[in-house]
């Protein structure tokens, strides 16, 4: 089996990830990145999904943009509910950039020529670094900046997920296995992973399994009667 990298941040779209490379014959080398969000127990989730997907090696590396700030998820900014016009404050600066670039250098490491990553450009929030246009630019620059990519084989960064919606990104997950109620995706989930079925990302989880016509095993905060 050949060795890849796969982003996993505990959510539906990167469990689903892990469950396509390993389909594809990859040995999944996990990565998931504790980098100052609001709440851990999407890291928690992610080394849930790791094992049940049968993930070769799962890594959790630290890095603090807390220390920037400028976002919902990493500074004492609210987070909105569902539906804000344009990119919305949730979107970290540079944090797909960040985090391909720490599963580039642990790949050159382990000698894997594969990159996975869960970005969507259907349902999804607007960030900019989702688009295809940047998957395509940081796999230029993977196979400038490296030695692997500059004498080995070359690298590529797969993205399976892009052009799909969240209702096929449920099915795709079905039908390899993926136990999404392992998962945690959204924004304000509490320490014990519950959803709190208002923010954008917990809007997208819940419409791509109404789409799908499938139940959604997502656990949310237990509402209190007035």
């Amino acid at each position: 089996m050949k060795n890849a990298v796969v982003l996993l941040s505990g959510g539906m779209d990167s469990a689903a990830v892990v469950a396509i490379a390993r389909e594809q014959g990859f040995a999944v080398h996990a990565l998931s990145v504790r980098y100052g969000q609001r709440h851990t127990s999407e890291l928690d989730a992610a080394a849930r999904v790791a094992a049940a997907l049968g993930a070769v090696a799962h890594k959790t590396v630290d890095v603090d943009l807390r220390a920037f700030g400028g976002s919902a998820l990493t500074d004492d900014i609210e987070v909105p509910e569902a539906g804000s016009a344009g990119i919305p404050v949730t979107y970290v600066p540079a944090r797909n950039t960040i985090m391909l670039s720490l599963a580039l250098g642990w790949a050159e490491v382990i000698g894997a020529a594969d990159l996975f990553c869960g970005v969507n450009a259907v349902d999804y929030s607007g960030y900019p670094d989702c688009r295809p246009e940047f998957v395509a630019a940081f796999e230029r620059l993977a196979n400038l900046a490296t030695k692997a990519g500059v004498e080995g084989a070359g690298i590529r960064v797969h993205a399976p997920l892009q052009h799909m919606s969240k209702a096929d990104i449920v099915r795709e997950g079905l039908r390899l296995g993926v136990d999404f109620g392992l998962t945690v995706s959204c924004y304000r989930a509490d320490a014990q992973g519950r959803a709190c079925g208002h923010c954008d990302a917990c809007r997208l989880r819940a419409d791509g399994f109404a789409a799908a016509g499938a139940a959604d095993p997502t656990h949310y905060v237990p509402t209190v009667a007035g």
